[in-house]
Parts: C-alpha cells; sequence; structure tokens
C-alpha cells in the first residue's frame, strides 16, 4: 500500500473545483482511495467566518464565563456562541467545549479552526461532509471513492490523529462479523473502521502546519471479500460514554 501526497495544490477559495485540482496534479486509479482535507473542503464551500459574525447570545455568555473560571483563561463569549451554533449538542461546557455537531460527529469545539484562515478569524466544518465527499467524487476523472478527513484528539490518549467524517464510493467498515479467527473461533463483535485507519494513514504523509497537504492518495489497498457497514457514529442508545457524559458535570 502506498500514502502519496498531492503535490502543489493551491490556497483554496471559496467555489474552487477540489476534484479538477487533483486530477490536473496526479493520475488517479480506479482503485485509489482520495483522502481529502476537511479544511479545503470548507474552504471551497466558503465556511470561513469571522468572530463578529457570532454576536453572543446570554448562553454563550454564560459558557464563556464557566471556561474562564475553570482555566483561568480570558474566553471570547463569540467564538463560544460559534461553537453552539455549530453543535447539535454540547457534552461538556467544561473545562474545554466537547460538542456533537450536525452531522453526528463528536469533537472538541465543533472542530471550528482558528489556524490556516486567510483574511478570516475561523474556519468551520464543512456542513455535509459525505455529501461533499460524493460531490468530490462524481468531479473526478475515475470513479474512486473519497474521504474528508479531520483530525482530532482521543480520550486515554496524547496526541492527534486522522479520522473521517465524510466518505463516498465505499463502505465505512468491514464487518468481520461471522468470520473466524486462526483458532476457527467465529467473530462475534469485530467491525473495523476503515474510513478512520485510512484517514490516520493519510495525515501521516499529508503533515500538519505550514508544510501540509490537504490531499493523499491510498494506492494499492483493497477491501476484501467481507460485509461493509456505514455506521461509523454511534447512536446514543448503544453509546455508554455519551449517556455518561449528559450525567457529567466538571468540578475544580
Amino acid at each position: 500500500m502506498q500514502a502519496l501526497p498531492v503535490p502543489d495544490l493551491p490556497e483554496i477559495r471559496a467555489g474552487d473545483d477540489i476534484a479538477a485540482l487533483v486530477d490536473e496534479r496526479i493520475a488517479l486509479r480506479p482503485s485509489d482511495v482520495v483522502a481529502v482535507a476537511s479544511t479545503i473542503v470548507s474552504k471551497s464551500e466558503g465556511r470561513t467566518a469571522d468572530l463578529d459574525d457570532f454576536p453572543a447570545g446570554e448562553r454563550a455568555q454564560s459558557v464563556a464565563q464557566r471556561l474562564e473560571d475553570a482555566t483561568g483563561e480570558e474566553k471570547d463569549p463569540r467564538f463560544a456562541q460559534a461553537v453552539l451554533e455549530e453543535s447539535e449538542e454540547l457534552l461538556i461546557d467544561s473545562p474545554f467545549l466537547l460538542t456533537r455537531t450536525h452531522f453526528g460527529h463528536i469533537t472538541v469545539n465543533a472542530g471550528i479552526d482558528r489556524s490556516n484562515v486567510p483574511d478570516h478569524d475561523l474556519l468551520l466544518l464543512p456542513e455535509a461532509p459525505s455529501e461533499r465527499a460524493a460531490e468530490i467524487r462524481s468531479g473526478l476523472s475515475v470513479d474512486a471513492p473519497v474521504l474528508v478527513t479531520d483530525t482530532c484528539g482521543r480520550p486515554f490518549r496524547h496526541g492527534q490523529r486522522g479520522v473521517t467524517i465524510g466518505w463516498a464510493g465505499m463502505p465505512a467498515s468491514r464487518d468481520w462479523r461471522g468470520e473466524h479467527d486462526r483458532d476457527g473461533r467465529e467473530l462475534g463483535v469485530t467491525v473495523q473502521s476503515v474510513v478512520d485507519e485510512l484517514a490516520a494513514t493519510a495525515n501521516l504523509v499529508a503533515g500538519e502546519g505550514a508544510g501540509g497537504t490537504p490531499v493523499v492518495v491510498i494506492r494499492d489497498w483493497e477491501f476484501g471479500e467481507h460485509g461493509g457497514s456505514d455506521e461509523l457514529f454511534r447512536d446514543l442508545d448503544g453509546d455508554f460514554v455519551q449517556q455518561a457524559l449528559r450525567q457529567w458535570s466538571y468540578e475544580d
């Protein structure tokens, strides 16, 4: 398997055709998987914003004050307002904001980025990442799966890794249930989130910061003869961590 960064992509602006820009720079194969950073998907959608676009309401002011009290750092209530508007639910309001986005992704600050945003304060996540993945896929010269990726932290571990927040052209997971291990035992629970594993692979070569490359092509990887599933974000009924967070409150 190879992970090939797509070179020399320009700064993406609203309305730019990501599929065309990729096709101009690499000869794609139908078996490739194209991993596209959510940052350039958002920029192509015009999802940049300024703090003044989010005048703080009463709840945002309260959230910002609670964060200040917990961290000892000044917090802008306009940023809290942006997070609230980009969230379906606020799971934790202190000592940081953990949210569930409108499309189901759970992340800090609704995934709002404050870096690599020329001429603006904020970069919001794509509104419907899987729909955007499908649009990019339809514009490519070959019928290759597309992933929209992001980086986020992980519970219980230091550091961030690449994850997929939208996908098209392949299942999100390999379903191993019903298959057997080396000792002949039937697998009963194993569902492998291949879109997240591919996103993490892409992130290894995409890099971060000023030298980052926002599109990576995964080559010579095969899904294999397995069942597939498009379940990526857990439903609340089966997510015991989300359920516990609803009952938890941070105390300094």
